[in-house]
This record gives structure tokens, sequence and C-alpha cells, in this order.
């Protein structure tokens, strides 16, 4: 019998992985897993606790523009944080749009650097 375990890893495609490092380690604080092999294109292993984001320096085949304002409302990367504001206020410092949940939930979702959804949600 087999069973699924948990989630390892989500992977995004990206245009340039030193832009999106400044977005994913220096905005959000994720640290680089330097153990990623050299896999013949540019990228890097992002820690999220156990799991971990891929950035994948490929060419992307969906569009940046037309994408839904709110990226609750498109694909979209979750992750659980502890001190929304604080990383609320880091967004705005960055100048990195967002918009609050709908549902009343603590949580908000913005952009990366290359249009790819993510949700921060407290807790």
């Amino acid at each position: 019998m087999s069973r699924i375990l948990g989630l390892h890893h989500a992977s995004l495609l990206v245009a340039d992985t030193a832009r999106s490092l400044a977005f994913y380690q220096g905005v959000l604080g994720l640290e680089v897993d330097p153990a990623r092999p050299d896999l013949g294109f540019p990228g890097a292993w992002l820690q999220v606790g156990e799991q971990q984001i891929h950035l994948l320096e490929l060419p992307a085949p969906d569009p940046v523009e037309g994408r839904p304002a709110h990226a609750g409302r498109d694909r979209h990367t979750a992750l659980r944080v502890a001190g929304l504001e604080v990383l609320a206020r880091r967004l705005e410092a960055a100048g990195v749009p967002f918009t609050r949940s709908r549902s009343g939930r603590a949580a908000l979702f913005c952009r990366d650097p290359d249009g790819n959804g993510i949700e921060l949600v407290e807790g």
C-alpha cells in the first residue's frame, strides 16, 4: 500500500534567479539550500520549514500580463507565516503590492517578480 506523506517542494519558473532571490530571500526571509546540484540551468532551492520552493530559471509558458489582481483567484503557493503584519510592512517597504484575504482569514496575497502568486497565511 502507498500513501502521500506530505508536500516535498513546489517549483516556480522565474526569469532571473538573482531578482527572484531579492524577493524570496531579501523580502520574505527564506534561506537558500546550498545543496542544489548543477542541473544545467540557473535556479535556487529555498527552505520553507521542512519543505522547499525550487526556483527554476527556465522559459515560462504562462503570460505574466492579464493575471487576476488578487492572486487568490489564480494559481498560487500558500506559505504559513508568523508575524503577518511584519511581512506586510516589508512588502510595502519593497514596493510589492498585495491584497488581503477576502475570506476574513489573517492572510495576504502578492506576486513575485515573475507574477507567481504567493499567499502568506498567519498561523
